[in-house]
């Protein structure tokens, strides 16, 4: 959870810009957090925030590394106050991990057999052609997809 605003912290040029919608995502947060998981898996509730998450990460990814329109040092503000993962973008910018959904899913430990997720397999290898990952409920994050 990105820390809260003080008049203390000194916010880089550029930030006016991308603060609406970092504000949006977090009060979007806030309502998944908040949201009652009624008939649903334990895994199952947790699905919103990983989304969340991988969509605020993924917007401060895009304004830096794609679109080049904040600073460097606004992305590293970003980092530092918890608005984006930087272990997840670390991985985005690797090849084949593009499209990686969290982390957990190329974790081995988690899985069966000492293996990644389900959700990393492009679909045209798949027995099965709708599946979801039972951390975060992706549908598939593979980079050949």
């Amino acid at each position: 959870m990105p820390k809260i605003k003080t008049s203390r912290v000194k916010y880089p040029e550029g930030w006016e810009l991308i603060e609406p919608t970092l504000r949006d995502l977090d009060a979007k947060m806030r309502e998944a957090e908040n949201d009652p998981h009624d008939g649903k898996r334990k895994c199952e509730a947790l699905w919103p925030i990983f989304r969340i998450s991988h969509q605020k990460s993924r917007y401060v990814y895009d304004l830096y590394y794609r679109r080049k329109e904040i600073s460097k040092e606004l992305y590293e503000f970003c980092l530092d106050q918890g608005h984006a993962d930087g272990n997840l973008i670390a991985k985005w910018k690797k090849p084949g991990y593009e499209k990686l959904c969290c982390l957990r899913c190329m974790q081995t430990r988690d899985h069966n057999f000492a293996t990644t997720c389900v959700c990393r397999v492009p679909k045209h290898l798949r027995e099965e052609k709708v599946i979801e990952c039972v951390h975060c409920g992706c549908r598939g994050c593979a980079s050949g997809d």
